[in-house]
């Protein structure tokens, strides 16, 4: 039977995976970690990169925590009318990734693969894979979609048209009308209501996060030297402007960090070193940022 801790020691392999990739690709950044503990139990270690080739600043983060389930996730894991004790602990570990480049051709990426279980014996996964170009550039983006694709067909044909959705529909900025970047996929709650077992749902988890390192490390192979002018940099802080309203206001996993008494440094690594707002900005008509806003939507095919 698969354990919480068996599934913990992969993401930690993950993340040293992960890591030893980005700096092979970058060239000269290098992960700092911060090994923490948290109060209310378990801990983690978080790894930093800054001010490198082609990685301005990036966060490759694993944790396993536990302990009493805060009260925002009540209820959703205490059955309201049941003989059964309620769930009063949890435990949740995984990986969580935000990499900001220097130069503004090369996308923001963020993914997240995690696993969560109540000693009432409720469990499930959870992630996805989104990508947050500056510059929405379609070869790049139907290669993304691509790579997620066929990582999802390797278990279940329906899911990349499944979560693909997902994802449009979670990384959208309602306030702002338009999607975070060109999506990706997004699952949660996976679970036994899935007709698989736990460790068929951990293998298509395991497909998820193996799929992050070659596939974006080939983005930035392919963009990292490309030019770049001042104009593109103040758009690329406008588009991070754009990030961090999304994780700041709707994004679930800073939710739960902060709700559950998470490490606030880890939690919020995924926000770039510098980002700008400018009041009521709209770029030129047939610009290349206008360009880009027209592919801030939901349902673009892709793959």
């Amino acid at each position: 039977m698969l354990t919480k801790e068996q599934i913990s020691e992969w993401f930690m392999q993950l993340q040293e995976n992960i890591c030893s990739a980005l700096e092979t690709e970058d060239g000269s950044g290098k992960f700092v970690e911060d090994n923490w503990k948290r109060e209310g139990g378990g801990g983690g270690r978080t790894r930093i990169i800054q001010n490198g080739n082609v990685i301005e600043k990036g966060g490759v983060l694993f944790s396993a925590v536990h302990g009493p389930i805060p009260d925002f996730l009540k209820k959703d894991t205490i059955p309201t009318t049941s003989s059964q004790q309620p769930t009063t602990t949890f435990y949740a570990t995984g990986v969580s990734i935000v990499i900001h480049p220097e130069n503004p051709m090369v996308p923001i990426i963020h993914m997240n693969v995690r696993y969560f279980e109540m000693d009432n014996g409720v469990w499930w996964f959870g992630g996805g894979i989104d990508l947050t170009p500056h510059y929405v550039i379609e070869q790049d983006a139907k290669f993304f979609h691509s790579a997620l694709k066929n990582a999802c067909d390797k278990h279940n044909e329906n899911y990349y048209a499944e979560y693909k959705k997902w994802a449009d529909d979670y990384f959208f900025i309602k306030h702002r009308n338009e999607t975070r970047g060109v999506g990706g996929i997004f699952f949660d709650k996976l679970n036994q209501k899935q007709n698989l077992t736990k460790e068929q749902l951990f293998e298509f988890v395991k497909e998820v996060g193996n799929t992050f390192a070659p596939t974006y490390t080939k983005l930035m192979n392919k963009n990292k030297t490309l030019p770049f002018s001042e104009a593109n940099k103040q758009w690329q802080l406008l588009r991070r402007g754009r990030y961090v309203e999304f994780n700041l206001i709707y994004d679930l996993g800073t939710k739960f960090g902060l709700e559950s008494n998470g490490r606030v440094e880890s939690i919020l690594m995924s926000l770039p070193k510098l980002a700008a707002w400018e009041y009521d900005y709209s770029p030129a008509n047939d610009s290349l940022e206008a360009q880009t806003l027209n592919f801030l939507k939901k349902n673009i095919s892709w793959a």
